[in-house]
Protein backbone atom coordinates (compact mmCIF):
# COMPACT_ATOMS: atom_id res chain seq x y z
CA UNK A 1 0.00 0.00 0.00
CA UNK A 2 1.08 3.44 -0.55
CA UNK A 3 2.69 4.98 2.61
CA UNK A 4 1.16 8.30 1.78
CA UNK A 5 -2.00 6.96 1.98
CA UNK A 6 -1.08 4.80 5.07
CA UNK A 7 0.09 8.10 6.81
CA UNK A 8 -3.24 9.63 5.99
CA UNK A 9 -4.98 7.41 7.23
CA UNK A 10 -3.55 7.32 10.28
CA UNK A 11 -3.32 11.03 10.86
CA UNK A 12 -6.90 10.92 10.60
CA UNK A 13 -8.23 8.08 12.24
CA UNK A 14 -5.70 8.45 15.14
CA UNK A 15 -7.19 12.14 15.38
CA UNK A 16 -10.33 10.56 15.62
CA UNK A 17 -9.09 8.41 18.79
CA UNK A 18 -7.15 11.99 19.96
CA UNK A 19 -10.52 13.39 20.15
CA UNK A 20 -12.21 10.60 21.95
CA UNK A 21 -9.71 10.46 24.39
CA UNK A 22 -9.84 14.07 24.61
CA UNK A 23 -13.90 14.03 25.80
CA UNK A 24 -13.79 11.15 28.09
CA UNK A 25 -10.81 13.07 29.68
CA UNK A 26 -13.32 16.14 29.79
CA UNK A 27 -15.79 14.50 31.01
CA UNK A 28 -16.77 15.86 34.85
CA UNK A 29 -17.05 13.02 37.78
CA UNK A 30 -21.05 14.88 38.01
CA UNK A 31 -21.75 13.52 34.62
CA UNK A 32 -20.17 10.43 33.68
CA UNK A 33 -22.46 7.93 35.56
CA UNK A 34 -25.85 10.21 35.46
CA UNK A 35 -29.41 8.81 32.96
CA UNK A 36 -27.06 9.80 29.87
CA UNK A 37 -24.74 7.32 31.07
CA UNK A 38 -21.56 8.74 29.73
CA UNK A 39 -19.32 6.41 30.68
CA UNK A 40 -21.27 3.81 28.15
CA UNK A 41 -21.23 5.64 25.57
CA UNK A 42 -17.32 5.68 25.39
CA UNK A 43 -17.31 2.19 26.77
CA UNK A 44 -19.34 1.03 23.61
CA UNK A 45 -17.36 3.32 21.03
CA UNK A 46 -14.30 2.20 22.09
CA UNK A 47 -15.96 -1.18 22.39
CA UNK A 48 -16.33 -1.12 18.45
CA UNK A 49 -13.56 0.28 17.63
CA UNK A 50 -11.16 -2.28 18.85
CA UNK A 51 -13.91 -4.92 17.28
CA UNK A 52 -13.53 -3.40 14.01
CA UNK A 53 -9.92 -3.56 13.83
CA UNK A 54 -9.94 -7.31 14.18
CA UNK A 55 -9.10 -9.28 11.68
CA UNK A 56 -10.62 -12.65 12.79
CA UNK A 57 -14.16 -11.16 13.85
CA UNK A 58 -15.43 -13.87 14.56
CA UNK A 59 -12.56 -14.84 17.25
CA UNK A 60 -12.77 -11.05 18.46
CA UNK A 61 -12.40 -10.87 22.59
CA UNK A 62 -11.83 -7.46 24.36
CA UNK A 63 -9.14 -7.46 26.78
CA UNK A 64 -10.10 -7.83 30.40
CA UNK A 65 -12.15 -6.47 32.54
CA UNK A 66 -14.23 -5.95 29.48
CA UNK A 67 -16.75 -8.82 27.88
CA UNK A 68 -18.78 -9.35 25.14
CA UNK A 69 -21.81 -7.66 26.38
CA UNK A 70 -22.05 -5.09 23.75
CA UNK A 71 -23.17 -8.53 21.76
CA UNK A 72 -26.18 -9.11 23.61
CA UNK A 73 -28.76 -9.04 21.28
CA UNK A 74 -30.98 -7.44 24.28
CA UNK A 75 -29.05 -4.67 25.01
CA UNK A 76 -27.92 -5.61 28.28
CA UNK A 77 -25.86 -3.06 29.79
CA UNK A 78 -22.11 -4.03 31.13
CA UNK A 79 -22.60 -5.62 34.75
CA UNK A 80 -21.14 -2.52 36.33
CA UNK A 81 -19.69 1.08 35.73
CA UNK A 82 -16.29 0.96 34.25
CA UNK A 83 -14.18 4.33 35.53
CA UNK A 84 -12.65 6.79 33.37
CA UNK A 85 -9.39 5.02 33.64
CA UNK A 86 -10.20 1.76 32.33
CA UNK A 87 -11.39 3.40 29.84
CA UNK A 88 -8.36 5.19 29.14
CA UNK A 89 -6.58 1.93 29.42
CA UNK A 90 -8.89 0.47 26.46
CA UNK A 91 -8.46 4.01 24.01
CA UNK A 92 -4.38 3.48 24.58
CA UNK A 93 -4.68 -0.11 23.84
CA UNK A 94 -7.11 0.39 20.79
CA UNK A 95 -4.97 3.49 19.54
CA UNK A 96 -1.99 1.15 19.30
CA UNK A 97 -4.18 -1.65 17.69
CA UNK A 98 -5.30 1.22 15.31
CA UNK A 99 -1.99 2.11 14.73
CA UNK A 100 -0.78 -1.22 14.26
CA UNK A 101 -3.57 -2.52 11.63
CA UNK A 102 -2.84 0.86 9.54
CA UNK A 103 1.04 0.75 9.34
CA UNK A 104 1.11 -2.67 8.28
CA UNK A 105 -1.41 -2.30 5.75
CA UNK A 106 -0.42 -3.81 2.11
CA UNK A 107 -2.29 -3.72 -1.07
CA UNK A 108 -2.83 -7.22 -0.36
CA UNK A 109 -4.17 -6.94 2.83
CA UNK A 110 -6.30 -4.16 2.29
CA UNK A 111 -8.27 -6.05 0.11
CA UNK A 112 -8.69 -8.86 2.86
CA UNK A 113 -12.30 -8.95 4.22
CA UNK A 114 -13.69 -8.01 7.10
CA UNK A 115 -16.82 -10.63 7.23
CA UNK A 116 -19.35 -10.55 9.78
CA UNK A 117 -23.17 -11.04 10.49
CA UNK A 118 -24.19 -7.90 8.72
CA UNK A 119 -20.83 -6.39 7.04
CA UNK A 120 -18.72 -7.57 4.28
CA UNK A 121 -15.98 -5.18 3.68
CA UNK A 122 -12.41 -4.71 2.70
CA UNK A 123 -10.32 -4.50 5.23
CA UNK A 124 -9.68 -0.56 3.93
CA UNK A 125 -13.28 -0.15 4.25
CA UNK A 126 -13.70 -0.90 7.43
CA UNK A 127 -10.94 1.57 8.70
CA UNK A 128 -12.78 4.04 6.83
CA UNK A 129 -16.06 2.99 8.25
CA UNK A 130 -14.63 2.67 12.04
CA UNK A 131 -13.35 6.25 11.75
CA UNK A 132 -16.62 7.68 10.84
CA UNK A 133 -17.74 5.50 13.97
CA UNK A 134 -15.35 6.67 16.55
CA UNK A 135 -16.71 10.50 15.49
CA UNK A 136 -19.80 10.14 15.29
CA UNK A 137 -19.80 8.76 18.76
CA UNK A 138 -17.16 11.83 19.72
CA UNK A 139 -20.29 14.31 18.75
CA UNK A 140 -22.85 12.41 21.06
CA UNK A 141 -20.43 12.48 23.86
CA UNK A 142 -19.71 16.05 22.75
CA UNK A 143 -23.20 17.09 23.13
CA UNK A 144 -23.45 15.41 26.38
CA UNK A 145 -21.14 17.83 27.53
CA UNK A 146 -22.74 21.11 26.48
CA UNK A 147 -26.10 19.82 27.28
CA UNK A 148 -24.36 19.52 30.89
CA UNK A 149 -22.48 22.81 30.73
CA UNK A 150 -19.01 21.74 30.36
CA UNK A 151 -16.15 23.08 28.24
CA UNK A 152 -16.14 20.63 25.07
CA UNK A 153 -12.68 19.54 23.71
CA UNK A 154 -11.25 21.25 20.59
CA UNK A 155 -11.10 19.74 17.32
CA UNK A 156 -8.59 17.93 16.25
CA UNK A 157 -7.32 18.30 12.64
CA UNK A 158 -4.69 15.71 12.44
CA UNK A 159 -2.81 13.11 15.33
CA UNK A 160 0.37 14.37 16.39
CA UNK A 161 1.37 10.88 17.01
CA UNK A 162 3.43 9.68 14.18
CA UNK A 163 2.98 6.53 11.81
Amino acid sequence: MNSSLQQILWRQFGASIDMLENVLVACPDALWDIDSKFWYIGYHTLFYLDYYLSETPAQFLPPPPFTLSEFDPKGLMPERTYSKDELLTYLSFCRQKCHDLIAGLTAESAEKRFINKYKNYSFLEIVLYNMRYVQHHVAQLNLLLRQGNSDVPNWISETSVDL
